[in-house]
């Protein structure tokens, strides 16, 4: 191994790039679990936008997938089980009625509270969008063989309830 074949390895653990002129990712962020895990989040959205949808939001795709699943559901219901607060989830719900994506309507029982819908045409486009997405997984998993995969969706959905629950304390 040379001297370079060092220093790339290094790079790749500690974040820095190969350009001496840019700035290094301190070690002190590197050993930090939220700020790799920001990290990760932001390249996700970056590449969500080039090849699954670049109008059609993650957490939007997820409202649409939750809805799919629960049609009629609550709005307060769903922001729970896709992991948004309340007024986010108020806010996407809009911004997916007002594209045709959904119907909101008002529950006959408690006038608070709005049922959601999928639209045929929000149907289609969830259909075609599920299908990149699922695309897109494959290829960020590409390099982990299926026990792999296994294991590190796994300790993701750990660390997200460990941590979901650390927030509610």
């Amino acid at each position: 191994m040379n001297g370079d074949d060092r220093s790339d390895s290094t790079a790749v653990e500690t974040g820095r790039t190969a350009d001496p002129g840019t700035p290094s990712t301190p070690p002190e962020l590197m050993a930090a679990p939220g700020y790799l895990v920001r990290r990760l989040y932001q390249a996700y959205i970056a590449v969500w936008a080039q090849t699954v949808d670049a109008t059609l939001t993650g957490p939007q795709f997820a409202v649409l997938t939750a809805i799919r699943h629960y049609p009629g559901v609550d709005q307060g219901s769903l922001a729970s089980v896709t992991a948004l607060d309340r007024s986010t989830m108020a806010d996407i719900s809009r911004r997916l009625e007002d594209r045709g994506l959904i119907r909101r309507e008002t529950s006959p029982t408690d006038t608070r509270r709005k049922l959601l819908h999928l639209t045929e045409h929000g149907a289609t486009v969830l259909t075609e969008t599920n299908h990149r997405a699922r695309e897109l997984d494959e290829r960020l998993l590409a390099g982990y063989p299926p026990e792999a995969r296994e294991q590190l969706m796994n300790q993701l959905t750990r660390l997200a309830h460990d941590w979901e629950d650390l927030s509610q304390r």
